[in-house]
């Protein structure tokens, strides 16, 4: 016995899975251009934490030298010689914050272009101390090169907290980046006529 096919049916069963065949195919066209900007967009976000990262570990304010203007037995006011560490990108002074913190006080510093501005404010200087000469220019607080110097002046009478002899306090560097550089003040048990005494 012989059956018969009929042409009708077939052609209905091809075009169905060519459909289907399709169907298929957009979608995982669709799919591989959801996977694809996904991982650029992954790829990018790693590559900026990654040089977020980089400047954090690499970009130091190293403190070269500290010290304090002395008067009646206490100091008022501190000189900070800062340089920027091996392998650090540019630093802006002018964009930092620092963390100014003893038994009694808990400050955060920002740069001040006005010497003399009393509040919570540092000041920035290209010479000896930063109390007698300070740079108004923004543009002079940034340090560019490693043999370059800039004096960070903190004035703790505008802070209502001088350190007497032998006391403490803990000023953290946080420059642009979020770098941070942690510098420990001693003043001396005892302190003499100078006018300046290194702490």
């Amino acid at each position: 016995m012989y059956t018969t096919i009929d042409n009708d049916d077939r052609g209905q069963v091809g075009i169905g899975t060519l459909i289907i065949f399709i169907a298929m195919v957009l979608v995982a066209a669709v799919a591989a251009g959801v996977l694809i900007n996904t991982a650029g967009l992954l790829e990018s976000t790693a590559s900026d934490t990654g040089e977020d990262s980089q400047a954090q570990v690499s970009n130091q304010v190293k403190v070269v030298s500290a010290t304090g203007n002395s008067s009646s037995g206490s100091v008022d006011y501190l000189n900070f010689t800062v340089m920027k560490s091996a392998g650090s990108g540019d630093i802006d002074l002018g964009d930092a914050t620092i963390e100014y913190t003893t038994d009694d006080v808990s400050e955060t510093l920002t740069f001040s272009n006005a010497y003399g501005a009393s509040g919570t404010n540092f000041t920035v200087s290209a010479t000896d101390t930063a109390e007698d000469s300070y740079i108004a220019a923004s543009g002079d607080v940034v340090l560019n090169e490693t043999s370059e110097r800039k004096v960070v002046g903190i004035s703790l009478t505008d802070l209502g907290d001088v350190l007497e002899e032998g006391e403490e306090a803990t000023v953290r560097i946080v420059d642009q980046s979020g770098a941070t550089t942690i510098y420990g003040v001693n003043v001396p048990d005892t302190i003499s006529d100078q006018d300046y005494v290194a702490v």
